[in-house]
């Protein structure tokens, strides 16, 4: 069996599962964020007056934070109120962060875990060798109940990715690259692993990138299988766990291979994730606003890699440049370095750890006619604002070079050699 197939088959007490069964699974995690209050609603509906195990559950208010308005902020506090009448402690208020990242911080993101969280990118903790997927608010209430959820297990896809990755080029332009080759719906509802030297020279954060964005090609799910340096990360943060290790001769429902050896700088252009194209073939297009952030592009690499592109300049004028770290943690290490204050100092804008204008409500929004080049996840219409905004997804040094610049830029003219080394030689636990 895959790994993962090992996860699912102990989650439901069976000695073996194959992809098409059908299997109830236990939940080791179970997460809301403040999009979710009809999870409440429906759970209230069921009958059922206590929560499975106050122990497993998390309230993230993490979209948004801090309330920007009064229905938002009426749905925090029933979350907050609700949390405590069940005996809740985990709830991570919105001076945390995002879901996914405060998560790993908590150490409760673990090997051979299974968690499941009312926002699509959970794939993200398969950066950590657990079943991490998103669900919908009645599959999610459901599991408050019972503790536990059903699932098709998934078909197994092999990324192979070979190659030292050139200067100024990162995961996000790697898994830019996968998704403009193979397309958005390459995975759809399958689970995506991704193999190969390139990944495993690559720190958690960066690995973090790559299983965050196996959603945009549709997966169920995505895995990396934990390094020895990974491992060490998390019993730091969650003490003692089972990791599973895929079986000699496993055979994937397919397997794609790259060479990344000679990758540029890549874009996803207006208006679909797989249209992708090299930076530099992106042409000279006046960017307004920049974000580096959210739970794909905000960790202490990416404001790293922005302090150094920045370093003593200014944002162009008529730019705007936000910086919104994916953690409270994340934001106090990057003050503690000095990142922020060069960024401060350059003319970028900081705001509270959380999701921000990622998802076009709060925090930056985009106006008609504007155009942002943002280190998230999607730049479908109206996703950071007017419909008649438009995104370009890059990686956060792409977008510290285009707010320099003032149109989109590829990074690699602005970057010292030595600054970006080092900026990912030291990686996650720098």
């Amino acid at each position: 069996m895959h790994a993962l197939e090992k996860i699912l088959a102990k989650a439901s007490g069976q000695r073996e599962v194959r992809p098409g069964d059908i299997v109830t699974v236990a939940v080791d995690v179970a997460g809301i964020n403040d999009l979710y209050l009809q999870v409440l609603q429906s759970f209230r509906e069921i009958g059922t007056p206590r929560v499975w195990d106050p122990s497993k559950v998390v309230f993230f208010l993490d979209h948004y934070a801090p309330a920007p308005t009064i229905k938002s902020a009426a749905n925090q506090k029933e979350m907050r109120e609700f949390a405590e009448s069940q005996g809740i402690g985990g709830v991570f208020d919105v001076n945390t962060g995002v879901c996914h990242q405060v998560l790993m911080e908590a150490g409760l993101s673990r090997p051979g875990s299974v968690v499941v969280i009312t926002d699509s990118h959970t794939t993200t903790h398969g950066a950590l060798g657990a079943f991490g997927t998103g669900v919908g608010a009645t599959d999610l209430a459901a599991i408050l109940a019972t503790g536990k959820t059903w699932m098709l297990v998934p078909e197994v896809l092999a990324f192979r990715i070979e190659g030292t990755l050139p200067h100024g080029v990162t995961a996000k332009d790697v898994i830019l690259h996968i998704i403009g080759k193979l397309g958005a719906d390459v995975a759809t509802y399958k689970a995506v692993e991704y193999l190969g030297e390139t990944v495993q020279a690559m720190p958690l954060s960066e690995r973090m990138v790559l299983c965050n964005m196996a959603v945009e090609m549709g997966a169920k799910t995505a895995y990396i299988q934990p390094d020895t340096a990974v491992l060490e990360y998390v019993r730091s943060r969650a003490g003692e766990f089972e990791v599973f290790e895929t079986d000699a001769g496993y055979r994937y429902a397919a397997e794609y291979i790259f060479d990344v050896g000679n990758l540029e700088p890549q874009v996803a252009i207006p208006h679909s994730i797989d249209n992708v194209v090299p930076v530099k073939a992106g042409g000279r297009k006046r960017i307004h606003q920049g974000l580096i952030g959210t739970c794909t592009g905000g960790r202490l690499e990416d404001i790293a890699v922005a302090a150094s592109i920045l370093a003593g300049k200014k944002v162009a004028p008529g730019t705007r440049l936000l910086i919104i770290p994916a953690s409270t943690e994340v934001l106090m290490q990057a003050i503690d370095k000095g990142y922020i204050q060069t960024l401060l100092a350059a003319g970028a804008t900081l705001s509270t750890p959380g999701c921000g204008p990622c998802l076009g409500t709060h925090l930056g929004v985009l106006a008609p006619g504007e155009a942002c080049v943002t280190a998230s996840s999607r730049n479908f219409p109206g996703r950071m604002g007017s419909t008649e905004a438009e995104v370009y997804v890059a990686s956060p040094a792409t977008v510290a070079a285009s707010a320099l610049a003032g149109y989109l830029c590829d990074p690699r003219e602005w970057l010292s050699s030595t600054t970006f080394g080092e900026v990912k030689e030291n990686g996650w636990d720098s």
